[in-house]
């Protein structure tokens, strides 16, 4: 038998390979030579640097830069040494969790510390970037990434623009004299699974701003602000296009990677399948298992399972999935490629306890064991 694995992570209880891991230990209770292949899942948000950092054996990398309020933070990110491939989650240096409540105000936050962590990856010798940008604090146009990386967004006198929003209501002239020369060799697949535009009812500071802590005036400044912006982008930058989906992604970094950057925009589980290049796997296999720390109705709508269940479905395999715990409208995963899902709790216990990382192993490996031995005599 061969099995593959592909399990999102278990949040705040076990990795995505510490997952696979556990369900191949219960299996090999049953069959120790059965073939398990265990291979990284994420969705391209929380913990896709570790799945695929530790999947694809990886390196992580630790670098001081500037924080959404421009006090130092220090951001992990990811190198997938064989392809010289970086992998970024703009949250650990412009992330909403960066700031306080009492912090929040999108006329202040940058996203600087995003280009300073590309500018580092560079550096080591990246020309590929797989960069998640969902949980920004920032609405800035993705003017402060691209100020790191050596575009000049100016005022009337010929200075940088301040730091945040902010710096978009003086905004005179964007130039790129000394733009990074190594840049134009790189690469972006960027994670996005919103389609909002930058600007206008549906654009990122209308439908994002007031989770940053914007006020309702603060909402029309900034959408005047980034539609001067995008106008200004596009007489140097032609392919600049503000009505673009997913350019409002990020407070507007969406926009940034479109116009400045050689970049596409993929959902994150299609960029993760591809990266990991996990349908060279499943093709061969004879059963494939997933899951995910919660399966519900909004499992079926895309999320990673069931991206792993559509791609073994393409070969005709079986798919199991496991999860810590299963709502009834779960069911619907069953329309969209999971033959079969199975919740991993074995008695009644607290979610602290549920959740500690060598519970939530056993019980895996423990589902595992008894849903294969069922696999078997079918």
């Amino acid at each position: 038998m061969k099995i593959v694995t592909a399990i999102d992570s278990f949040k705040g209880s076990m990795t995505s390979m510490e997952a696979g891991q556990a369900a191949a230990e219960g299996i090999h209770r049953v069959d120790a030579d059965a073939e398990v292949i265990v291979r990284p899942l994420a969705d391209g948000g929380e913990g896709t640097v570790e799945a695929l950092v530790s999947g694809m054996n990886g390196t992580l990398q630790k670098v001081q830069v500037t924080g959404p309020l421009g006090e130092p933070v220090i951001c992990e990110y990811g190198i997938i040494e064989s392809t010289k491939t970086a992998v970024i989650e703009m949250a650990g240096a412009a992330g909403i969790t960066l700031v306080s409540d009492e912090e929040r105000n999108p006329l202040n936050t940058t996203t600087y510390g995003v280009g300073e962590v590309i500018r580092d990856a560079i550096d080591k010798g990246c020309r590929r970037f797989l960069v998640g940008i969902g949980g920004s604090a920032t609405n800035d146009g993705g003017v402060g990434m691209l100020q790191a990386l050596g575009y000049g967004f100016l005022d009337k006198d010929g200075n940088q623009v301040p730091f945040g929003a902010k710096g978009l209501k003086v905004l005179e002239q964007i130039t790129d004299t000394y733009v990074l020369p190594e840049l134009k060799e790189c690469k972006f697949k960027i994670v996005c699974d919103v389609t909002n535009a930058l600007c206008g009812e549906q654009g990122c500071s209308a439908v994002f701003g007031p989770q940053k802590g914007a006020t309702p005036e603060m909402i029309c400044q900034m959408d005047q602000w980034l539609g001067y912006y995008a106008a200004l982008a596009k007489e140097k930058f032609p392919k600049a296009d503000a009505k673009q989906e997913g350019t409002g992604a990020a407070g507007g970094l969406g926009f940034a990677f479109l116009t400045f950057t050689d970049a596409v925009l993929e959902s994150g589980i299609k960029i993760v399948l591809e990266e990991t290049q996990l349908e060279e796997y499943v093709k061969d296999a004879d059963l494939v298992i997933t899951g995910e720390g919660r399966m519900d109705g909004q499992t079926a709508m895309g999320k990673a399972p069931v991206g792993v269940a559509a791609l073994a479905k393409k070969y005709g395999k079986p798919v199991l999935a496991f999860a810590g715990a299963v709502e009834r409208d779960a069911r619907k995963c069953n329309e969209h490629g999971i033959d079969a899902f199975f919740p991993i709790l074995r008695g009644v216990v607290t979610l602290e306890e549920a959740m500690k990382n060598e519970n939530a192993k056993r019980n895996l490996a423990d589902t595992a064991e008894q849903v294969y031995r069922t696999f078997t005599i079918l």
